[in-house]
Protein backbone atom coordinates (compact mmCIF):
# COMPACT_ATOMS: atom_id res chain seq x y z
CA UNK A 1 0.00 0.00 0.00
CA UNK A 2 2.83 2.64 1.29
CA UNK A 3 4.39 1.92 -2.56
CA UNK A 4 1.68 2.73 -4.34
CA UNK A 5 0.63 5.53 -2.10
CA UNK A 6 4.13 6.99 -3.15
CA UNK A 7 4.15 5.99 -6.88
CA UNK A 8 0.65 8.34 -6.77
CA UNK A 9 2.77 10.81 -5.11
CA UNK A 10 5.74 10.93 -7.42
CA UNK A 11 3.24 11.02 -10.63
CA UNK A 12 1.46 14.05 -9.20
CA UNK A 13 4.48 16.07 -8.46
CA UNK A 14 6.49 15.12 -11.75
CA UNK A 15 3.09 16.43 -13.85
CA UNK A 16 2.92 19.83 -11.96
CA UNK A 17 4.48 22.93 -12.45
CA UNK A 18 6.87 23.17 -9.28
CA UNK A 19 9.70 23.71 -10.18
CA UNK A 20 13.37 22.37 -8.09
CA UNK A 21 14.71 25.72 -8.78
CA UNK A 22 11.86 27.13 -6.33
CA UNK A 23 13.33 24.90 -3.01
CA UNK A 24 9.90 23.99 -2.36
CA UNK A 25 8.59 23.72 1.12
CA UNK A 26 7.30 20.38 2.64
CA UNK A 27 4.03 21.45 2.98
CA UNK A 28 4.01 23.38 -1.04
CA UNK A 29 4.96 19.54 -2.05
CA UNK A 30 2.33 18.31 0.03
CA UNK A 31 -0.19 20.95 -1.45
CA UNK A 32 0.97 20.17 -4.82
CA UNK A 33 0.84 16.78 -4.94
CA UNK A 34 -3.00 17.24 -3.59
CA UNK A 35 -3.84 19.75 -6.07
CA UNK A 36 -2.73 17.75 -9.04
CA UNK A 37 -4.77 14.18 -7.94
CA UNK A 38 -7.88 16.35 -7.81
CA UNK A 39 -7.19 17.88 -10.88
CA UNK A 40 -6.05 14.97 -12.88
CA UNK A 41 -7.04 12.00 -11.02
CA UNK A 42 -4.22 9.30 -10.86
CA UNK A 43 -4.91 7.77 -14.19
CA UNK A 44 -4.42 11.45 -15.28
CA UNK A 45 -1.02 11.89 -13.36
CA UNK A 46 0.27 8.95 -14.94
CA UNK A 47 -0.63 9.17 -18.68
CA UNK A 48 1.36 12.59 -18.24
CA UNK A 49 4.14 11.09 -17.13
CA UNK A 50 4.05 8.55 -19.47
CA UNK A 51 3.54 10.78 -22.33
CA UNK A 52 7.03 13.37 -21.14
CA UNK A 53 8.75 10.09 -20.86
CA UNK A 54 7.65 9.54 -24.41
CA UNK A 55 8.54 12.58 -25.64
CA UNK A 56 11.07 14.42 -23.60
CA UNK A 57 12.84 10.73 -22.05
CA UNK A 58 16.24 12.95 -20.79
CA UNK A 59 13.96 15.21 -19.10
CA UNK A 60 12.01 13.13 -17.90
CA UNK A 61 14.65 11.27 -16.32
CA UNK A 62 16.40 14.57 -14.60
CA UNK A 63 12.66 15.54 -13.05
CA UNK A 64 11.76 12.12 -11.76
CA UNK A 65 14.96 12.21 -9.99
CA UNK A 66 13.91 14.98 -9.00
CA UNK A 67 10.77 14.06 -7.46
CA UNK A 68 11.77 10.93 -5.93
CA UNK A 69 14.25 13.18 -3.81
CA UNK A 70 11.95 15.56 -2.86
CA UNK A 71 9.65 12.79 -1.62
CA UNK A 72 11.82 11.08 0.03
CA UNK A 73 12.82 13.76 2.25
CA UNK A 74 9.19 14.43 3.10
CA UNK A 75 8.55 10.47 4.27
CA UNK A 76 11.93 10.48 5.91
CA UNK A 77 11.06 13.38 8.04
CA UNK A 78 8.56 13.04 10.64
CA UNK A 79 5.52 15.29 10.39
CA UNK A 80 4.88 18.14 13.05
CA UNK A 81 1.39 18.73 13.79
CA UNK A 82 -0.45 22.18 12.46
CA UNK A 83 -1.78 24.10 14.55
CA UNK A 84 -4.26 27.02 13.94
CA UNK A 85 -3.76 30.04 15.51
Amino acid sequence: MISTVQELAAEALFVSYLQPSECPSRQTVEETVTAMLLRHGSDGCAAGVAEEFGDHPEAAVRRMNWVRHELSGLLAAPRRPHFAS
